[in-house]
């Protein structure tokens, strides 16, 4: 018998039970894409560190073009140019203008920048401009970007692209990062052969453990593969064990309901304290959570599908905890293209294929039992029928989790 706990109260659990536990590292800044930053990163320096501009063109005081035209251009003479990579060592002097390239310095006393196209060269040493400047116009001043002290990224940050690139601006070539947690994966089952095995009468691929792996490795994390271990529970007791001395969270895969060979709730149990057994989830109901000391470790459904939204809905979340990750996910707002039943007293979780006509984005669901892996194949993302609701009429406007990055 199961006495199962709501999504919500799993989550709470989660929060509860367990804490971060991987430590912090320093790798240099080409090794720390998708890593988890270990603390706030605050900027020790201007940038840019000097007034620059954002266009070709002249640097000027924008008084100095108050009310010129076409007709009535404002003359000022050519003071002088700045080159690209070099200081504006001079102060620009009243009704006067400097030529500056893209990027290059603004000297003290210009306020504004004109763009070439708005202006000619006499030739005789003076610039004609033809539109005026309003003050700031054209320019990134100083620390208009960062400033020391700014907290430009913020710790449990899962670090992108545009991070790297930030961090590289303010001279952070080595990043605080956390160590990468190591996650065991064991699937068990009698009928269970590896995907490169033709299965014989009454067997089928493993496919919960490539799978876990692809999710896990997205997620950023080192997996350590056990392999397949047949419905003895002290050959499985044994591997348990192993996989909880190597690694700081441990997934088995099959043996979770209640059935006699069923022994993953009973090997658990042993290794430290059940927390629980059954979620009002569908699909994934015989999910259990316990611990080992700190360590988690987590009984999966044996169906892919099953073990695929208990991975997305609960391993992740944990992951995040024990490594100190902001949890994100992405969601959009679709409308359902059928009706769909749902009584069960549990949430309901269903994949689906999002498609855009006419301006509207729309979810159609992918049916299937949570033993075939094709309702997972092809998937762009999955939604949730609310335990007390009876069904979704068609066309109701839904909130998509899009699945990315596994």
């Amino acid at each position: 018998m199961l006495h199962v706990k709501t999504p919500e109260e799993v989550l709470a659990l989660i929060e509860r039970e367990f804490a971060a536990v991987a430590d912090a590292e320093l790798v240099s800044l080409s090794a720390a894409m998708g890593r988890v930053l270990a603390e706030d990163i605050a900027a020790t320096e201007y940038v840019p560190d000097f007034d620059r501009s954002t266009v070709d063109g002249y640097a000027v005081r924008a008084r100095d073009t108050f009310g010129c035209t076409d007709a009535i251009p404002a003359i000022l003479p050519l003071q002088g140019e700045v080159f690209m990579g070099e200081g504006a060592e001079f102060t620009l002097n009243p009704e006067e203008c400097v030529a500056v390239p893209t990027g290059g310095a603004v000297p003290k006393g210009a306020d504004s920048v004109v763009m070439v196209e708005y202006t000619e060269d006499y030739g005789d040493g003076t610039i004609g401009i033809s539109k005026s400047a309003a003050p700031g116009q054209n320019m990134i001043f100083r620390g208009d970007d960062v400033y020391p002290g700014k907290v430009i990224l913020r710790k449990g940050r899962v670090l992108s692209s545009q991070d790297i690139g930030a961090l590289a601006a303010i001279g952070k070539v080595q990043v605080p990062v956390r160590k990468k947690l190591t996650v065991g994966v064991i699937s068990t089952g009698d009928e269970l052969v590896p995907p490169e095995v033709v299965p014989g009468p009454g067997q089928v691929r493993d496919v919960n453990s490539p799978m876990l792996e692809a999710i896990l490795g997205a997620f950023g994390v080192k997996v350590i593969n056990y392999g397949i271990v047949i419905d003895n529970e002290a050959l499985l007791s044994e591997k348990v064990r192993k996989a909880v001395s190597e690694c700081d969270a441990v997934l088995l895969s099959g043996g979770s309901s209640v059935g006699v060979k069923d022994a993953a709730c009973r090997i658990i149990e042993s290794m430290g304290e059940l927390l629980l057994h059954g979620i009002a989830i569908k699909p994934g109901k015989p999910t259990i959570l316990g611990k080992a000391g700190c360590k988690p470790l987590v009984g999966l459904p044996g169906h892919p599908v099953a073990a695929y939204f208990i991975t997305k809905l609960f391993v992740l979340p944990l992951l995040s905890v024990l490594s100190g990750r902001k949890q994100e996910t992405y969601t959009t707002t679709a409308k359902v293209t059928e009706s769909i039943g749902a009584n069960h007293g549990r949430a309901q979780y269903q994949c689906c294929r999002l498609e855009r006509r006419d301006g509207e984005l729309y979810a159609y669901p992918i049916r299937g039992k949570s033993g075939l892996i094709t309702t997972l194949a092809g998937a762009d993302g999955y939604f949730c029928i609310d335990r007390d609701c009876e069904g979704l009429p068609k066309n109701a406007e839904i909130q998509v989790t899009v699945c990315s990055g596994g």
